[in-house]
């Protein structure tokens, strides 16, 4: 028989019930406030545009003046609370429209919007002290081990991040239609992961895959302009969606990860210029469409017959595969093909 009942609260609620002593923030078993303050302006970016957030946990005392216990949700209220005391403010990454502002001095129709902002509860009344450590316990149980993008997204809010998240929505349907991506691996953030991989290149040059991390940490600024790379980043990935369709990438070899990635790596260079990449460069790329896919589409095959005329590109794509070392022989090859 299920135990607890589920409403829906306006921000206002939670407000002045906080401002009346009736919100415990608080309760002994909870961890405390540790938000970074671009975690807290992402949070805020999202109730201001409309989006959903995750439910909250409550406990309400019938005996107690109505003393509501949040069980699950704390930082998230934490954050409202503190926003709306003008604590801090929307960082421009993440909404330019009203960033560096205060909420006592935004427009008041985005004020009323926030006030009304409708957060899902789950309600539950009178639980012992007892009852209420089991629930916060088997909601950590069935929590799912985070994998590095999942782990990456919950820790910075960024620049970077934010950059790598617009290139990967602008591109998931293509991922996904090619056969690169499954909607499974989508649901872990699999396009995010893509996209920041294929950013580092722009930003950095050729990397090991596990230095995405280096660069979420070292583009985490608020001050940190990186819509050049991003723009470049796009008009490369556009160069690809204009040379294979997604239906014709998927029959071909480049719709695994990593030869996309090399693909990615011998346009962008063809394009742009790859720092400490040793490989031809077609500027005309552009203009060469149909005779840069018969290239691919030929080199393709060779791959197919696992040609030993190409054995170390193959070795390439066997071992080590998000190695720098092995990324750059691979990238190098397709360069040379795209430029011949």
């Amino acid at each position: 028989m299920r135990s607890f009942t589920t409403r829906v609260y306006m921000i206002n609620d939670f407000l002045e019930w906080n401002n009346n002593g009736l919100l415990n923030l608080s309760p002994d078993f909870q961890r405390r406030g540790v938000w970074t303050t671009q975690a807290k302006s992402y949070l805020m970016d999202t109730i201001i545009t409309g989006k959903p957030i995750p439910k909250i946990l409550m406990t309400q005392s019938l005996r107690e003046a109505g003393e509501k216990k949040i069980i699950d949700g704390q930082q998230r209220l934490r954050t409202i609370l503190e926003y709306c005391s003008d604590s801090f403010t929307i960082y421009k990454s993440h909404n330019k429209e009203f960033a560096d502002i205060f909420y006592s001095d935004l427009p008041e129709d985005v004020k009323s919007n926030i006030l009304g902002y409708e957060i899902g509860v789950d309600l539950l009344y009178d639980l012992s002290y007892e009852e209420t450590l089991d629930i916060f316990a088997r909601l950590n149980t069935y929590s799912v081990r985070l994998n590095p993008q999942e782990l990456r997204n919950a820790e910075f809010s960024g620049p970077f991040k934010q950059s790598s998240y617009q290139i990967g929505y602008s591109y998931v349907n293509y991922f996904e239609e090619s056969g690169m991506l499954t909607k499974q691996k989508v649901a872990r953030m699999a396009e995010a992961e893509l996209a920041s991989d294929l950013l580092v290149v722009a930003v950095g040059g050729i990397e090991p895959k596990r230095a995405i991390i280096k660069y979420y940490k070292r583009f985490n600024d608020e001050d940190v302009d990186l819509n050049g790379y991003v723009k470049q980043v796009d008009e490369a990935l556009k160069t690809i969606t204009e040379i294979y369709s997604p239906h014709q990438l998927k029959e071909t070899h480049y719709s695994q990860i990593h030869l996309f990635y090399s693909l990615f790596c011998a346009v962008y260079h063809s394009l742009f210029g790859i720092k400490g990449l040793d490989g031809r460069r077609n500027t005309d790329l552009k203009k060469d469409i149909g005779p840069t896919k018969a290239k691919l589409d030929q080199f393709s095959l060779l791959c197919d017959r696992e040609d030993p005329e190409i054995q170390d590109f193959l070795d390439a794509c066997r071992r080590s595969t998000t190695e720098q070392s092995s990324r750059k022989l691979r990238a190098k090859v397709l360069c040379d093909i795209i430029a011949d």
